[in-house]
């Protein structure tokens, strides 16, 4: 008896899967003041006095768990960017082209990863000021979308 070679099929599926996760009370509070009040928060770490954006509850440098809450202005500078132009619009927030950037906010050491708008993507550059743009009041749900994205400062597309 012979044998074949065994005969590898590959299926290209795509599997949506709802869940819930907890975001836990150092999240929970950076939600809850982004979507009651438009306000960013950061925390510091006592030690090290690093400014961290996201915050984090434990310092990864330090590894203290007793970081305090910083308030911090929703103005900062683009650090870096990605413009996106693949599309799958199942797991997209819109349409390509699109641009993802990381901001460092005034007051922080590390860059929050969001979306920037009001620009084209061509005019975009590095250490340029940017501010962040938010759903109105009562669109928010707690949600890291409640900042809808960051723009130039002074807004306007340019």
């Amino acid at each position: 008896m012979t044998t074949s070679p065994e005969e590898h099929i590959i299926y290209d599926g795509r599997i949506k899967m709802p869940y819930t996760w907890a975001a836990g009370k150092t999240s929970s509070y950076f939600l809850t003041q982004l979507r009651d009040y438009g306000r960013l928060w950061g925390t510091r770490c006592p030690d090290c006095a690093m400014v961290y954006m996201p915050p984090r509850k434990n310092c990864p440098r330090c590894v203290v768990t007793d970081t305090t809450w910083v308030e911090l202005p929703p103005r900062g500078v683009l650090e870096t960017f990605t413009v996106v132009h693949f599309s799958e619009p199942s797991l997209q927030p819109m349409e390509p082209p699109y641009i993802y950037g990381i901001v460092r906010l005034d007051g922080a050491d590390t860059g929050l990863t969001h979306l920037v708008s009001e620009i084209e993507p061509n005019r975009l550059r590095s250490g340029m000021r940017m501010e962040a743009a938010f759903k109105k009041l009562e669109q928010r749900r707690g949600e890291i979308t409640d900042l809808l994205y960051f723009r130039p400062e002074g807004g306007g597309r340019q």
